[in-house]
């Protein structure tokens, strides 16, 4: 069995220099973010989510990003769910993208709020029917009795909506992660990384440093 400990990449394939950067951060994230799909990276949407609750006990998960503009990162999910339950005790968030074929990463760090119904109901209805229907089967985070009882649940909801449009529920909706700092990374050699850090300013205005590796 390998050693877990000598278990090691050493990253060369790019660098990241202050005077290549954009001035605007979400310029700098779309930017990265197009390379990325040309990479053709699976699940090249996937981020992961941390999240704390009132009395800072922290959590974390894989969610997708689904919306992208000025105004922050979106992604949809069931507010009674663990996630959604500590943005309510603690509106704050951190996303992790982590492009390992690109030998990259993005940290954002931001306050959280819902997005508007419409918002929520437009993504909700976009989803295929097996998706939507799950949104009403799954008391998400919640203890059930075994995955039986899951799949009767959604048998049960798939009859109830049946002939019926499939309107999204109530507790069921979009957070967006407005960012207050967002690092980009990427991997260099002798783990001598490049890490630059966009901070925002109370007048709006966008700050721009280097963090040692």
């Amino acid at each position: 069995m390998t050693s877990i400990a000598a278990i090691r990449k050493d990253y060369k394939q790019q660098s990241l220099s202050e005077k290549d950067i954009l001035s605007d951060p979400f310029g700098q994230f779309e930017k990265w973010w197009d390379e990325a799909l040309q990479s053709e990276i699976d699940e090249v949407n996937a981020m992961t989510l941390s999240t704390a609750s009132a009395g800072g006990e922290p959590d974390a998960r894989i969610v997708l990003l689904k919306g992208l503009d000025k105004k922050g990162f979106t992604f949809f999910t069931n507010y009674n769910s663990s996630k959604g339950r500590q943005l309510l005790e603690n509106p704050r968030a951190c996303l992790v993208f982590f492009w390992k074929e690109l030998e990259r990463q993005v940290k954002i760090k931001g306050l959280v709020e819902k997005v508007d119904t419409q918002e929520s109901d437009a993504y909700f209805n976009s989803r295929p029917a097996g998706s939507r229907i799950g949104a009403w089967a799954s008391p998400q985070s919640e203890p059930i009795k075994n995955r039986d009882w899951l799949e009767q649940h959604e048998k049960d909801m798939q009859e109830q909506f049946r002939g019926n449009e499939i309107v999204r529920p109530p507790y069921w909706g979009g957070y967006r992660v407005k960012p207050l700092a967002i690092e980009f990374w990427q991997g260099r050699p002798n783990r001598l990384h490049d890490r630059i850090l966009y901070s925002i300013e109370p007048d709006g205005r966008w700050t721009i440093g280097r963090l040692a590796p």
